[in-house]
């Protein structure tokens, strides 16, 4: 399968991919920058993304992995370039390509062309049109200056118009099929009813979003007059994820060679407006919440973040779903902090009122993450009662479990036990002997991965983890038919990942790895191969046989017993009886 990452932040070929972790030394790159030492067959040092004193950081050559122990970081040796650092993927792609002497392919320098190539085109040509009709737009013009824009920023931030009519942006563009379907997966224009298209952005003052590269990927327009809705944004595209993008934060990074932090804010006027007051370490999400991979693009860029809301209910809501989200991706030396506005303002409007350096004195207002989570729990109980104390216990209780393992857990559960007037060993023991109570929909856990996490180990967890060791051993190793009539939980990602070795009989633990960076499975496959693995490369093919014909065998006794309970109840279809006739039979057969 296709990354996305790939994909969209560079083409660079899967394959150059695979070859490029196959050739890497990681212990030559993390060296370069950690000290590492000699440990048996691995390497240690203290952990570079938290403080500690005695190492916990291991470096595994033979897996192409780096894990630490306390703080929970790991990765391949891409992983580390991007969290060390902090490149995006792209980056970090050409920076140890470059490191091997090795040029990065280009789909467009073998003479092809991806079908995004054309995506990005249509986008790059309608950002210099919207640009030049803004020009020959006077009240959208005075539109901008009312907002206190200057034609500096306006410039910088390659700020644009598009006039009203239903075929401005159609005009621009030849009527050849093949450019309409481009502009309509560029999100640019959409189909009428009755055939035909027409602009998606009409009347609207536009703002380009571009990537981490400083590609146009999509645009926001905000409508001058009366009409809704007031914001209008590009669809999802091939080119275009709300989820992942940032507004501004391609601007910021060419505005500070270093991030000390960042501010989020809600809206593209609020970016625009505090960079044209000079604070330019500013960001906003796409009219969506903050999600795990915008968090993870800013900690790569930065180990500070600051969400700023409004001090309405809307925004005090908004703050503590990003708190929610940012929970998981607070490893030690990450900081969150949140800055509440008064009711009715926003950055835009309240910068321009009081001047940057008013603005940004409020960052001294700025709540840290445990006083903000804190301070909240504490309204919703009776702290003057033991049930009101133990209340919040409960309600902290599945937010702490969402924190990694380190210091920064560590100091949270010591402050809870400070305001619920516990002792700490006692309060970890109650914590960790009781199942977590209900939790509201808005603070759900994500599933966990079928068949790859859980107490137990299964059958399946425990053949994907032989292929993660040892994908070359088990490159011969095919999947048996039968299997694809199993119905247990990751039967699916256990056949996909025997196919792959199969098909790739060199790739190794972090190349498989690579393979999965964008998907949801990725991070469980990462926590697999972190476990203590017992199989050496010798036996690991016959291991995996044998769990394969386990798995197998367990498959036939979940549907015998399922075709029994139907037997008795006389519900048997004929093809349903022969099966059942021929699994009586198996089970006769065995010794």
């Amino acid at each position: 399968m296709t990354n996305r990452r790939h994909t969209v932040a560079g083409r660079i070929p899967q394959d150059f991919i695979d070859d490029l972790i196959q050739r890497a030394d990681i212990v030559e790159i993390i060296g370069a920058r950690v000290n590492l030492k000699k440990a048996g067959r691995e390497y240690k040092a203290p952990c570079p993304f938290h403080n500690e004193k005695t190492p916990s950081f291991t470096v595994s050559p033979q897996k192409g992995f780096y894990h630490c122990f306390g703080c929970g970081a790991h990765g391949t040796a891409l992983g580390f370039l991007m969290e060390f650092d902090r490149l995006e993927f792209p980056e970090a792609v050409e920076d140890l390509a470059q490191t091997l002497g090795l040029a990065v392919p280009r789909d467009d320098s073998a003479g092809e062309r991806t079908p995004i190539t054309p995506i990005y085109e249509v986008l790059s040509r309608a950002a210099g049109i919207y640009s030049r009709a803004l020009k020959e737009h006077p009240p959208a013009i005075d539109y901008l200056k009312s907002r206190g824009l200057r034609g500096e920023t306006v410039r910088l931030f390659g700020i644009g118009y598009a006039p009203g009519g239903w075929d401005y942006l159609l005009h621009q563009f030849d009527d050849r099929q093949e450019t309409q379907l481009n502009l309509k997966s560029a999100g640019l224009i959409a189909e009428r009813d009755r055939g035909g298209y027409y602009d998606r952005f009409r009347e609207r003052v536009i703002f380009p979003i571009r990537d981490s590269r400083g590609r146009v990927v999509g645009f926001g327009g905000r409508i001058i007059g009366a009409g809704e809705p007031k914001y209008l944004n590009s669809p999802e595209t091939p080119a275009f994820h709300k989820g992942r993008e940032l507004y501004g934060f391609f601007e910021a990074r060419q505005a500070n060679r270093k991030l000390e932090n960042i501010l989020v804010v809600e809206g593209y006027m609020d970016v625009v407006s505090l960079a044209g007051h000079g604070v330019t370490h500013v960001v906003a999400t796409l009219g969506t919440a903050t999600t795990p991979e915008h968090l993870r693009r800013l900690f790569r860029a930065t180990q500070g973040i600051v969400f700023c809301f409004d001090g309405d209910r809307a925004g005090r809501e908004a703050a503590w779903r990003a708190l929610q989200t940012s929970l998981p991706e607070m490893r030690d030396g990450r900081q969150v902090r949140f800055l509440f506005l008064p009711d009715g303002e926003d950055p835009d409007s309240l910068v321009r009122q009081e001047g940057a350096d008013a603005f940004t004195a409020r960052f001294q207002e700025t709540l840290p993450l445990s006083d903000y989570l804190f301070r909240e729990l504490e309204q919703q109980t009776d702290m003057s009662s033991l049930d009101g104390r133990a209340r919040l216990a409960e309600l902290a209780r599945p937010l702490i479990d969402l924190l990694p393992a380190g210091i920064y857990r560590e100091l949270l559960t010591t402050r809870l036990a400070e305001i619920v007037g516990m002792g700490r060993d006692t309060l970890k023991q109650v914590m960790g002997s009781q199942p977590a109570g209900p939790r509201t929909p808005g603070r759900a856990r994500p599933p966990r991965n079928p068949g790859i996490r859980g107490g137990r180990p299964s059958l399946v967890r425990q053949a994907i983890r032989v292929i993660l060791n040892h994908p070359a051993a088990c490159a011969k190793v095919r999947p048996p038919p039968e299997l694809e009539h199993v119905e247990q939980r990751g039967i699916t990602l256990l056949t996909e990942l025997l196919v792959m070795v199969a098909n790739r009989p060199t790739i190794g633990p972090a190349g498989l790895l690579e393979r999965f960076r964008e998907r949801p499975e990725g991070p469980h496959l990462e926590a697999l191969l972190t476990e203590e693995n017992l199989i050496s490369a010798d036996g690991a093919a016959a291991e995996l046989i044998d769990n394969l014909e386990a798995i197998i065998n367990s498959g036939d006794q979940q549907r015998f017993a399922a075709l029994v309970d139907k037997f008795n109840a006389n519900q048997l279809s004929p093809d349903e009886r022969e099966e059942f006739r021929q699994l009586q039979q198996n089970e006769a057969d065995q010794p």
